[in-house]
């Protein structure tokens, strides 16, 4: 491919790129999207008579309570009850990692939100009325809001974790070039369209039913029967879709339907529980802001021989899902780059804040944004461009990562030289240095990005997923999976492999609820896999059922021919259609007594990993992918806007081009507000300060990128992915980063006595004050 493409050239590739993207598979979800009718928890059709809840949490961060009076608000007409932890008949206690977290505070409470009691009432108005009314008294105690103070008063959630490959020490007496420099990421609120929500209906015989806005069906299951005291069996979740999740509803969304389940319990009532946007603000917990250090050797060549990296995680008041978090972030330390000698570290630290929790990346953005950041740093104090260490340190084929894993199927390099060529990155760079030297009060930043995420989760026991595959006497089918479908399109790749398989209409196919009696012990919709552990278990039901209707096909033919497969709806014998139309086949083997139902489970093969040793094979595979991003800064206010963002990114053989660019476009969105305007405030007390969308900014459509352009790497895939299509819910996220350093850059043109900051989110506010930033 040609070193300098013209634009016309470049365009038309993209034209090209975008004809090919409209002609793959729509998202089956849009239609009732935009017509208002999907379905959502809030939607459910209530019974008769159902009660409706509100949490009463705590208004201090830190402190014991001395008494609450209860007595008003249970008098208030339509109150039906008030549960606290004394009408707990199993264990007060929510904890999935950690058993470190109660459902409602008993003697103390740890953070301001922290649930303590739960008000049901007729109505949500008077359930809201009577929160109101509640008095209570509490002594309040010393809050811890940031990392560094949890440590240095040594409160942390678990024990510190470290992975290392080489000998960094012995190596940075090596190095013409260390730096070191400190970091701060914030955190940043999942703000799902749907809030947090359940709706418990009792059952017969003691069941529970629970529709629930959650990640993880299974996690709401035990959790509500460990705090009922009741088996699990006794317990149905069941999830048509989420609003969106994020990660926000891996664990978080557990609470709130066991809530709703406690109050059915004692009832024997139906019982509504939806947070209003400020409740849910207020008491659900957000990314990981994360305070790190790092150290970074370099020879002349600008190769990098050692780093050192401290990172101190804000776990919140509770682990929730903080222990994993922390240990993708060194899973993910190094980002796309070979560091033969690596010592890093992760401490999740104890606050007085809500439970952070997952967040699209998991860490693993947080882990990239350091080194970014020391790269951005050793670029400025040796007088060359960040994308000159970036291209000389990037991955290799049979690299060993930190954590021992051998790097195989390596497209870091192709990615990054793919973006170069493709985008044509002299002119683009030309370009930024022509506007520059012409405009004093716009200055022009650009800046490279590369990514490498791992896929799987890193917990190796929950790399499995099972399907259960209906056909119906008409030849339709049904299909039940794990798969929480949260607008990834999940769903959709999930009827894209069984129409495939069986070669039918993908409108004779039904993908069901997500329900926890159907399929059951399942692992959560996260970490990228959902897609490839149920696509590969529903492929694994389909051929099983296809090898079936094989042998029928052949008795019914009188054939002993091997070449049969299913086509456009017929038997087909050696590439020539048959007469037996799928319906009959369907016919035939339900008069034959052939099993038309298949129930198949599938686990990832080879990954493993040692955490006493902290080496092991913990991903299925990488996905990589190069991104060019530039800004232009508006030197005389401090705002900026994204010219565009350049992507070549690594689908693998991508079975629906059309969801998983949508996937890339907005996880790079998401990206950027993390990384410029989205900013997490809490005071002093530990009261959250960006409580409303009037102050928490997140990108609208006059804050993202002018133009997004992404092309697809050329590559062959992966056998691990879902029929080589690789995961791309999380990856594309880190894309973002590169907003904060074109930013910066655009900074450094305005004002040459700028100095390098790495503190994100790069708000309007810190750009104004670095432009103007004198020594």
């Amino acid at each position: 491919m040609p070193k300098n493409k013209s634009h016309n050239t470049l365009n038309s590739e993209l034209d090209a790129v975008s004809k090919s993207l409209k002609k793959s598979i729509k998202n089956r979800d849009s239609y009732t999207h935009v017509r208002g009718e999907s379905l959502y928890v809030d939607d459910v059709n209530i019974r008769q008579g159902t009660f409706h809840a509100v949490v009463f949490d705590s208004p201090k961060a830190h402190g014991k309570i001395k008494s609450i009076d209860y007595s008003k608000a249970e008098a208030l007409e339509g109150v039906q009850r008030i549960f606290t932890y004394k009408d707990i008949p199993g264990q007060n206690e929510i904890g999935g990692i950690i058993a470190d977290e109660p459902l409602f505070a008993e003697d103390e409470v740890h953070f301001w939100g922290m649930p303590i009691a739960l008000i049901v009432a007729e109505t949500e108005f008077i359930a809201r009325k009577a929160r109101e009314l509640i008095g209570i008294d509490i002594e309040e105690l010393p809050v811890i809001t940031t990392a560094k103070e949890a440590k240095a008063k040594g409160s942390l959630i678990n024990k510190p974790r470290s992975f290392s490959l080489g000998d960094a020490e012995e190596a940075f007496k090596n190095c013409d070039y260390i730096f070191e420099g400190e970091t701060f990421s914030n955190g940043q609120e999942h703000l799902y369209i749907e809030a947090q929500g359940a709706y418990a209906e009792p059952m017969e015989n003691g069941h529970i039913k629970i529709t629930s806005s959650t990640q993880g069906p299974t996690a709401v299951q035990a959790t509500t029967a460990r705090v009922l005291g009741v088996a699990m069996h006794k317990i149905e979740v069941d999830v048509t879709r989420l609003g969106g999740g994020f990660g926000g509803k891996e664990d978080q969304a557990t609470p709130w339907a066991v809530m709703a389940a406690l109050a059915t319990f004692h009832l024997n009532q139906s019982v509504k529980l939806v947070l209003n946007r400020h409740d849910d603000l207020r008491m659900t917990g957000k990314r990981h802001p994360y305070e790190s250090t790092y150290k970074i050797g370099l020879n002349k060549d600008l190769k990098i021989l050692a780093y050192e990296a401290e990172f101190l995680q804000n776990a919140g008041a509770a682990a929730d899902l903080s222990p994993a978090v922390a240990e993708r972030t060194l899973f993910h330390a190094t980002n796309s780059y070979f560091v033969p000698n690596v010592n890093v570290s992760v401490a999740s630290c104890k606050t007085n804040l809500p439970p952070n929790t997952a967040f699209r990346g998991f860490g693993g953005p947080q882990g990239m944004f350091v080194i970014e950041s020391a790269i951005v740093k050793a670029a400025h104090e040796i007088g060359v461009t960040s994308r000159d260490i970036q291209e000389a340190n990037l991955l290799d084929e049979n690299d060993t990562f930190s954590y021992g894993q051998i790097a195989k199927l390596v497209e870091a390099k192709n990615s990054w030289h793919a973006a170069k060529d493709l985008f044509d990155i002299e002119t683009l760079e030309q370009e930024v240095e022509d506007f520059n030297n012409t405009n004093s009060s716009f200055k022009k930043g650009i800046a490279f990005m590369p990514i490498c995420f791992g896929i799987s989760f890193t917990n190796t026991p929950m790399n499995h997923a099972r399907a259960l595959v209906h056909i119906y006497l008409d030849g339709s089918v049904g299909i039940s999976t794990a798969a929480v479908e949260m607008g990834q399109g999940v769903n959709t790749k999930m009827m894209q492999i069984a129409a495939d398989v069986f070669s039918i209409p993908i409108e004779k196919i039904k993908i069901e609820t997500t329900n926890t009696t159907r399929v059951a012990n399942t692992s959560p919709s996260a970490a990228s896999s959902t897609a490839d552990l149920n696509g590969k278990a529903t492929l694994k039901a389909c051929k099983a059922l296809l090898e079936r209707l094989k042998m029928v096909a052949k008795e019914e033919l009188k054939t002993k021919n091997k070449d049969i497969t299913l086509r456009y709806e017929f038997v087909h014998i050696n590439d020539k259609k048959s007469v037996l139309s799928w319906t009959e086949l369907i016919s035939k083997a339900m008069l034959k007594r052939v099993a038309l139902t298949e129930n198949a489970h599938y686990a990832t093969p080879e990954i493993h990993f040692d955490k006493t040793k902290e080496k092991g094979h913990p991903f299925a595979y990488h996905v990589y992918g190069t991104s060019i991003i530039i800004t232009t800064v508006d030197c005389m206010r401090g705002t900026y806007e994204f010219d565009s963002v350049k992507i070549v990114h690594d689908y693998g053989k991508s079975m629906s081009e059309g969801i998983d660019l949508g996937q890339v476009e907005g996880a790079l969105v998401q990206g950027i507000g993390w990384m410029t305007m989205e900013e997490i405030a809490y005071n002093e007390d530990g009261k959250l300060l960006s409580n409303a969308l009037s102050t928490y900014k997140i990108p609208d459509i006059f804050s993202v990128p002018k133009r997004v352009e992404t092309l697809p790497l050329q590559t062959k895939g992966h056998d691990l992915a879902i029929l080589k299509s690789k995961a791309v819910g999380e990856p594309p996220l880190m894309y973002g980063i590169g907003a904060y350093f074109a930013i910066q850059n655009a900074i450094k043109a305005f004002n040459p006595k700028y100095d390098m900051k790495f503190h994100a989110p790069m708000t309007p506010e810190k750009v104004l004050m670095g432009l103007y930033e004198s020594p």
